[in-house]
């Protein structure tokens, strides 16, 4: 019995093993079908090699996985799981199949149903949370074998074997979960800490050097577009060299966002003004796409930042929920409140909505959802935030829109 545990749950490492030395250093989106593959084969073998009983009854752990994965992915990537368990049972055959087949079903509709709730949940929450769900389909699926086998000194052996063992493993695989997730984003953290500080030191050291040849420039082209002596031609020629000019400005501009933050901007504020000042700009321009920008402020606590940055990056994030809305309109919302003792910045639209794989991508330089975006807007968004010891979330679905949620320590 013993030995079975230990081999049962060797099968339910497995995935964790497959995820740690082939695709730690992958993206969990592109690889979410593979691990689904080896949490089925992880299925199949707890199946092969159940847990005997000196009664004849057999019993094994199929459902720790099928529960694990509803409750971190949804419905959607249990079905494969659904479907793989059912045939191998009905391959297996013996009795119980049609019971294992109805109580799958129950498994798959009511853990998936509390999908959202649990990823909602903070890292601990979500191992008791699980637990919970774990003793519960324990205790249903005794319930119901109950009304087949006589319930004598034998069956609350297997009983309480049974729930302490689903008890204790999911307990100890959430733990094992819930750790590479923190790796996970402690080393997203890390990457695009190191990613913009090269970006500052960069752009600090060049771009102040390449906009003094750029204001010159700028400068002898006017005064050559009001001379008498070139031809009209000529003149729409200088125009389109000083548009040229202004774009480049414009650039150098964005990269100096990404330097330190400037003593003379420093302001201390509750982010009123700033959320006000980016709305009265951006109403021109969310009128031309009919979208409504609406504010909610409800934040009386402080903080120090550099105030031209915090206006940008506040722009920025109006601008692309203004534009991922421009063929359908709609409202942009946009709340600001307080929640022990760290500002939330929560900014929704109703706009196309972004995949999974996108948003991993988000923050990062030159990769933008639109075909004209440099991609500077967003890491200018994530380096003022970083600034100010915040974290962004961004939760979104293709079609339904997206919501930023920003939060930042006082």
């Amino acid at each position: 019995m013993f030995e079975t545990l230990l081999l049962n749950f060797l099968f339910l490492l497995i995935p964790f093993l497959a995820y740690l030395i082939f695709f730690e250093n992958g993206n969990l989106y592109k690889i979410k079908s593979i691990l689904n593959i080896t949490v089925a084969i992880t299925m199949v073998l707890c199946m092969t090699l159940p847990f005997h009983l000196d009664s004849g009854f057999i019993f094994d752990l199929r459902y720790i996985p099928c529960i694990i994965v509803s409750l971190y992915w949804g419905y959607k990537n249990t079905i494969l799981l659904y479907i793989v368990l059912n045939t191998y049972r009905f391959i297996i055959g013996g009795d119980g199949v049609i019971q294992s087949l109805l109580f799958s079903t129950i498994v798959l509709v009511a853990v998936s149903m509390c999908s959202n709730k649990f990823k909602s949940l903070d890292s601990q929450y979500r191992i008791s949370f699980a637990t919970m769900i774990s003793f519960f389909t324990m205790f249903f699926y005794l319930a119901t074998l109950s009304f087949q086998m006589p319930i004598n000194r034998e069956f609350w052996i297997l009983s309480i074997n049974a729930i302490t063992t689903h008890v204790v493993l999911m307990i100890i695989l959430l733990i094992l979960i819930e750790r590479i997730i923190s790796n996970m984003k402690a080393r997203e953290v890390i990457i695009q800490s190191d990613r913009l500080q090269v970006i500052s030191e960069l752009s600090a050291s060049v771009a102040h050097e390449i906009r003094n040849p750029l204001t010159i420039t700028s400068g002898f082209l006017q005064l050559l577009s009001h001379s008498e002596s070139i031809s009209l031609k000529d003149k729409d020629y200088v125009e389109y060299s000083l548009q040229e000019l202004k774009r480049a400005e414009k650039i150098v501009g964005d990269f100096l966002t990404f330097s330190k933050p400037l003593s003379e901007n420093m302001v201390d504020s509750n982010l009123k003004e700033e959320t006000e000042y980016a709305k009265n700009i951006l109403i021109p321009y969310a009128n031309m796409y009919n979208v409504n920008l609406h504010v909610s402020f409800h934040n009386s606590l402080h903080k120090a930042f550099d105030k031209n940055q915090m206006h940008q990056c506040f722009i920025n994030l109006y601008k692309n929920g203004i534009e991922a809305m421009k063929d359908t309109g709609g409202t942009l919302m946009i709340d600001i409140s307080e929640q022990k003792k760290n500002i939330i910045i929560k900014i929704k639209d109703q706009g196309i909505g972004m995949t999974d794989e996108e948003i991993s991508f988000l923050g990062k330089p030159y990769y933008s959802t639109k075909k004209e975006g440099t991609g500077l807007g967003m890491l200018m968004v994530y380096s003022t935030i970083h600034k100010v010891k915040g974290l962004i979330k961004v939760e979104s679905e293709k079609g339904k829109g997206t919501v930023f949620t920003i939060m930042i320590p006082v």
